[in-house]
């Protein structure tokens, strides 16, 4: 608890006022990550894969945006850094942690960009939500990625939803998710989704108790590569149940 105390008191001056109410998500996903970092392995190593699959073969390597960057474990963002000559991470929080290290690294080429990916405030204003428009301005885009971004926002849209008091769709969560697909496929560069589409608590004698849609009913487009991540193993969050998210990539 003392590390992720410090985490979030060194992230919150880093961090704007508008998104500051996030650090606390990111300092938790930090932590379990580092709990669950052998079960996660096979994950992020299949996310990285999916990005390198998707950069082979590109003629020029100008700039690369990453979307929903987050700790950069399922990036691989040494190559990305390495072979562009400009990578830009957007996210709502970029941990101090995450900081310190792409500075160690000297990574001189890489830009965090802070930045609500959702369009759920557009929406709110009555505007057809374009949420990953901002892309059109950006110089020289030869690559996208959107790294197992699109079901945090989709659980991030239903917790506002749900809380708001009124004015907002009937379906906000499907009209957004159906956005950012709609951005990512619209793209003129090349771009790769890497995502979780479902999950299912499981107990000790593998039987399915729970199961659900995680795009709510938004159909991905079809996959090139798909695994499990079990994103909470045994005792993780109970000592009879595991919890696993069904991955795709597409690109």
């Amino acid at each position: 608890m003392i590390a992720e105390a410090l985490l979030y008191a060194a992230t919150w001056p880093l961090t704007g006022k508008a998104h500051r109410k996030f650090i606390r998500y990111s300092v938790n996903l930090w932590s379990r990550a580092g709990r669950c970092a052998l079960d996660w392995a096979e994950h992020e190593e299949m996310s990285r894969n999916a990005i390198r699959a998707a950069t082979a073969g590109l003629r020029q390597k100008r700039t690369a945006v990453v979307l929903g960057s987050g700790l950069l474990r399922d990036v691989p963002i040494e190559e990305l850094a390495r072979d562009f000559d400009t990578v830009v991470l957007v996210d709502l929080v970029h941990l101090a942690s995450v900081r310190l290290w792409l500075s160690a690294k000297g990574y001189r080429n890489v830009r965090l960009i802070e930045r609500d990916l959702s369009g759920y405030d557009e929406l709110a204003a009555g505007k057809e939500p374009e949420p990953l428009g901002f892309l059109r301005s950006v110089p020289y885009l030869d690559l996208v990625v959107s790294a197992n971004l699109l079901s945090q926002i989709g659980r991030g849209v239903k917790r506002r939803y749900e809380t708001a008091t009124g004015g907002m769709p009937a379906d906000t969560v499907e009209r957004l998710i159906a956005a950012h697909l709609a951005g990512i496929s619209g793209l003129t560069c090349r771009h790769c989704l890497v995502t979780d589409i479902a999950y299912a608590v499981i107990d000790r004698n593998s039987k399915i108790h729970e199961e659900a849609d995680l795009l709510d009913g938004v159909l991905p487009p079809p996959a090139k590569a798909a695994w499990t991540w079990p994103v909470a193993p045994l005792g993780e969050e109970s000592r009879d149940y595991r919890i696993e998210h069904k991955v795709i990539a597409a690109w």
